[in-house]
């Protein structure tokens, strides 16, 4: 009786350990039984929603606060594809108290802190199921940088097929600060301390003695600023394969989006009296200083960088020796056509894909075939123009607007520098022979006639934006609705209108590329199209089938494959995701899911009140050898042009920018090819035009 008796304490005992063991497992499952977790595309949404809510702060909602609390990374392996290695990694850092701390600015820019970043994503992409990921980021999210987690989210969610459906809240609600001026978010501070609601202008930085002024309303577009940082997250430097799949034609994309930034920047310069940008050069002096008036959350103000500033080395990035070294050794793979390779074997670079290489090198991304060798002259350069402010560390200044893509392109020295590397990119170009009549035709194809339903009109609106997540929360103090108002550009709807002949024998599948090109230079001298083309902006690109005989093509400037419509606000998104939640319906955002291209309301060129003439140019290519080996439809939406297709192929085989981006010595060349046209329209800017 008594060796049973204890027998049965023995099994009690036994059994109140396994309960105690399994119990943080048990509340961990329990907390995924409510309805604010699941695996529908609302849920996701919700969750993601839930997770970047005041990002500086504790979780407010219960549910994730219980995962933070309970859930263990390495306690349940086999929920990654990699068993836990990720994770494991991650932990070990955590655990040795080696991870930045919170309330501190990051820079993807910074070494040790992308490095902490991307070990974040990587447990996340490793997740087989949307419960793995989600327990990650509420864990993680309690215990890393906010700027660390926040860029590791984002990331993880564009490159997980886990994270499709969702739409990743504007960054400009998210992290504020990185968007705004001081002055602004001392006003938003103040209007929650007094309880009153307020909506605060955001000017741009400058005054009228800068006649960069001019053209601010650019580089410090806040729409133009999330193109910016998106298309790095979707093509980001550090990406290698073994993360999931290829992005094909990087390199090349990352010579083609900052060429056609800066070429925009000069249309936007040539409508405002101004002279194009320089490029940049290491032995000149940076005239153009820069003052951001803004301030990092944790951190202190970002750095001013006076006028007339002579580069210098800085300490710990590079020696402006280094820089010149770097560029001449890529000049001389240019002249020598070929890169040489990290193991001694050559690359040739003067082919179809050389630009691919090229893009790879100068960026330099991991799929640079001798960063050793050739560096990394573009990111580099961006933090040696971040430090130029405090290039030796003396008053410990904290990174500068060029160590952030979000808001690189607010300093005019970003477009300088861009127009420097895409002068290196057009001496490549301009090494391959000219395209040929024969090269050019699309037989049997003629563009009749090239016309623009409705007036070319841009101006400016006004916009806002949510301030809430700028100011810190207290217990006593509710928040109020506060608003930060832009000035931006626009335009209004227009229609192309292709009039073509299909004189084969059945239909034909063709490309549509269509460029805007300017017409005189700033002194207004007349260009010709060898002078114009490198200056051209890519306003559309797509595919469709030409039926025989004469047909009018239409298509709206929305549809545009080199622009995205502005993204749904924050409280949006919140606001459908938990309507879709509650009510257990479907949850659609696929037309926002991607946020890398231009704003489609600066699709066109600010122009002057007065007109500009431009000519629109349209060539219609094969679309049979334009896409072969590609699949479906070849109806891609989105903004294809400019960002691909998210893991997927390229879409089109031409080179990016075909078939302006070679050298056009004799234009007749193009005047006798059926299949191209280009006919001169005119924009006119209306300064009190309001919408």
């Amino acid at each position: 009786m008594g060796t049973s008796t204890n027998s049965m304490k023995v099994l009690v005992l036994c059994a109140l350990v396994a309960a105690v063991a399994a119990w943080p497992s048990f509340v961990d499952q329990l907390s995924f039984q409510s309805d604010s977790v699941g695996s529908t595309t609302a849920h996701k949404q919700q969750n993601i929603n839930h997770l970047l809510d005041k990002i500086y702060e504790h979780t407010k909602y219960h549910y994730l606060e219980e995962i933070a609390k309970n859930f263990n990374p390495l306690g349940d392996t086999s929920m990654y594809n990699d068993q836990g290695a990720a994770a494991e990694v991650l932990m070990k850092e955590l655990n040795d108290h080696r991870l930045l701390e919170q309330h501190h600015w990051f820079s993807l820019f910074n070494t040790r802190q992308r490095e902490e970043a991307l070990m974040l994503s990587a447990v996340l992409n490793q997740c087989k199921e949307w419960h793995c990921f989600l327990r990650n980021a509420a864990f993680f999210r309690e215990q890393m940088n906010e700027g660390e987690f926040v860029y590791a989210l984002y990331v993880g969610v564009i490159h997980s097929k886990l994270g499709d459906g969702i739409v990743l809240p504007p960054l400009y609600e998210i992290t504020p600060h990185m968007f705004t001026n001081s002055e602004v978010i001392d006003k938003a501070y103040s209007a929650k301390m007094t309880q009153k609601a307020g909506t605060f202008n955001v000017s741009f930085t400058g005054t009228k003695k800068n006649k960069e002024q001019l053209v601010a309303y650019f580089g410090e577009d806040i729409g133009m600023n999330i193109h910016h940082v998106t298309w790095h997250m979707d093509f980001p430097f550090w990406w290698q394969d073994s993360y999931g799949n290829h992005l094909d034609r990087k390199g090349e994309l990352f010579f083609w989006v900052h060429h056609q930034l800066t070429a925009r920047f000069d249309f936007e310069r040539l409508s405002n009296w101004l002279d194009p940008v320089d490029e940049l050069h290491w032995d000149r002096i940076i005239r153009e200083g820069f003052a951001p008036l803004s301030s990092y959350k944790y951190g202190g103000e970002f750095p001013v960088r006076p006028d007339n500033k002579h580069f210098e080395d800085v300490e710990g990035v590079a020696h402006v020796h280094d820089m010149e070294i770097t560029e001449n050794r890529i000049y001389e793979a240019i002249d020598h056509g070929y890169i040489t390779a990290t193991d001694g074997h050559t690359i040739d670079i003067r082919q179809p894909k050389g630009i691919e290489f090229l893009g790879d090198i100068i960026e330099s991304s991991m799929y640079s075939p001798n960063a050793q060798y050739y560096g990394s002259l573009h990111n580099t350069a961006h933090a040696m123009l971040g430090r130029q402010g405090d290039p030796h560390g003396k008053f410990n200044l904290p990174p500068g607007v060029m160590e952030h893509f979000e808001t690189a392109t607010r300093d005019p020295s970003f477009f300088r520098l861009h127009k420097y590397m895409d002068n290196i990119f057009k001496k490549h170009t301009d090494s391959f022979p000219p395209y040929t009549h024969d090269d050019l035709e699309f037989a049997g194809i003629v563009v009749d006639g090239v016309a623009i339903d409705g007036e070319l009109i841009t101006f400016f609106d006004e916009f806002q934006y949510s301030l809430i997540n700028a100011v810190d929360s207290g217990e006593s103090i509710e928040d109020v609705e506060i608003n930060a108002r832009v000035h931006r550009l626009n335009h209004k709807e227009f229609t192309y209108k292709i009039t073509m002949s299909n004189n084969n024998d059945a239909d034909r599948l063709a490309t549509f590329r269509i460029f805007l090109c300017p017409i005189e230079d700033n002194n207004g001298i007349t260009l010709t199209l060898e002078e114009a083309r490198w200056l051209c902006i890519e306003l559309d690109k797509f595919f469709q089938k030409v039926p025989r005989g004469t047909k009018t093509i239409e298509r709206s400037s929305k549809d545009s494959s080199v622009t995205v419509p502005d993204m749904p606000s924050f409280h949006s998104l919140k606001e459908q995701a938990d309507n879709a939640v509650n009510s257990g319906s479907d949850l659609d955002l696929s037309a926002y899911e991607r946020a890398c291209g231009i704003p489609e309301r600066m699709l066109l060129p600010k122009s002057k009140p007065e007109g500009m003439e431009f000519n629109l140019f349209v060539a219609v290519t094969d679309g049979v050898k334009d896409t072969e080996g590609h699949n479906g439809d070849h109806d891609h939406g989105g903004t294809h042009a400019q960002c691909g297709v998210r893991g997927e192929a390229y879409p089109d085989n031409r080179p990016l920018g075909y078939p302006l981006e070679r050298r056009i010595p004799d234009e007749r060349v193009f005047d006798g090819v059926p299949n191209i046209k280009h006919v001169v329209v005119k924009i006119v800017h209306h300064p009190e035009h309001h919408e």
